[in-house]
């Protein structure tokens, strides 16, 4: 097996020393020794072209030339200015051509016939052929990096329209989390996880596994009828680095989200924060846990009653989700942690989850949750009205309390 990098350095050191002739002769020697595939590879390690290399081959072929004739050529073997010519040089309009195909919104026309396909190099080459330019499918790859393009896909970095006070409520955040922590007070930061199929379904990532032997899964995602979806929905703690996660059978709603903060705060927080009268919740802005559903303002005061505390909530402006603390220090765990692994059931689920690990610590208790949880469910003015709400001055609809009425 040749190694790519120790033919690259041959030619690199050999390069300087070597007049066209004698490198164009060594590499397709090369080329030739390593039969099957050598042209390619030894075009790949030196940088000449392959029709370069098969024309060594063919001088290797022919008969040398007597010494004497030889002692006479000079040390240039190409005449000055011979060779052709590039074709950016004997045709100016063909990077410009190129460039309006490719990116035809901002520097060409916007009807281009390959605004709506992949444009592959082959496509590229042919449209530039219709416009008379004679290319090739290689020399538009040459040409499209001189102009400065690379093969890239998209980046997820758009999240929506970017609120005028959004900076202003990540440190009013930022500082209530601060005053909550130094009190010895919870703070938790709350979402729901994607929906998951049960069953043999391809999950992302990849995973070490013996060589051709690779885990078998489902050819379509279709729904599994007996064994259904799960809808995982978190609490993190951010002062412990703790987490819990309820796995959901049933509807991702306003009702299931309060149970999840239930349940942690019966199985973890409660013991954490023995004392504690008051809590902070972090959300996002939408969701079973949106700023303007109701029902989840509803099962929060029955909540604050239940434990006799006051519960803050803080909601994420509109397109800020990923700031959310719970979505990079524990969901993104959990997703490597199951990378490439079959979700087959309810159990698998809660395992993986229970078993998500950092080096920093991190700890997740994660449960089945078997209630059911309708949708539709309307919540009255009055029922509203009768709520214990405290809105803040700044964006009321995002941070307010709501207190325990058995104090009332």
């Amino acid at each position: 097996m040749v190694d790519l990098n120790v033919l690259q350095r041959k030619y690199e050191l050999l390069s300087p020393h070597l007049d066209e002739l004698s490198m164009r002769l060594v590499v397709a020697a090369d080329a030739g020794a390593l039969g099957r595939g050598g042209p390619s590879l030894v075009a790949k390690a030196s940088g000449i072209s392959r029709t370069t290399i098969y024309a060594g081959l063919s001088d290797l072929n022919k008969e040398p030339a007597p010494p004497s004739s030889f002692s006479k050529m000079k040390a240039r073997i190409r005449r000055s200015g011979g060779g052709r010519k590039r074709l950016t040089e004997t045709n100016p309009s063909l990077l410009e051509d190129l460039d309006k195909l490719v990116d035809p919104i901002t520097r060409g026309d916007p009807e281009s016939p390959l605004r709506w396909t992949c444009k592959s190099t082959t496509k590229l080459a042919k449209e530039l052929r219709a416009k008379g330019h004679q290319v090739s499918q290689r020399t538009v790859w040459t040409l499209l990096d001189q102009l400065g393009y690379s093969m890239q896909s998209n980046r997820k970095t758009r999240e929506g329209i970017e609120h005028p006070d959004r900076d202003e409520q990540f440190h009013f955040i930022a500082n209530k989390v601060q005053q909550f922590q130094e009190a010895c007070l919870p703070v938790i930061s709350v979402d729901a996880k994607k929906k998951e199929l049960i069953g043999r379904f391809e999950n992302a990532g990849r995973e070490w596994q013996k060589k051709g032997e690779p885990e078998k899964v489902n050819v379509y995602d279709f729904v599994d009828k007996e064994l259904g979806k799960v809808a995982p929905y978190g609490v993190y703690d951010l002062t412990y680095n703790q987490g819990w996660v309820s796995v959901g059978i049933d509807h991702d709603t306003a009702e299931f989200a309060v149970a999840t903060i239930r349940r942690w705060w019966k199985h973890m927080g409660h013991s954490l924060y023995p004392q504690a009268n008051e809590m902070l919740i972090t959300a996002d802005g939408g969701g079973s846990n949106g700023s303007r559903v109701r029902l989840w303002k509803i099962e929060l005061q029955r909540l604050a009653d239940d434990i006799n505390m006051t519960i803050h909530v803080c909601h994420f402006p509109p397109g800020t989700s990923k700031w959310n603390k719970i979505e990079h220090r524990m969901f993104c765990h959990i997703s490597e942690n199951w990378r490439s692994r079959p979700l087959e059931s309810q159990a698998v689920v809660v395992n993986l989850i229970a078993n998500t690990r950092t080096e920093k610590g991190l700890e997740i208790q994660a449960e089945i949750d078997e209630e059911l949880y309708p949708t539709g469910i309307k919540i009255s003015d009055e029922h509203m009205a009768a709520i214990s709400i405290h809105r803040d001055e700044f964006h009321g609809e995002w941070n307010y309390k709501i207190c325990s009425r058995r104090n009332e």
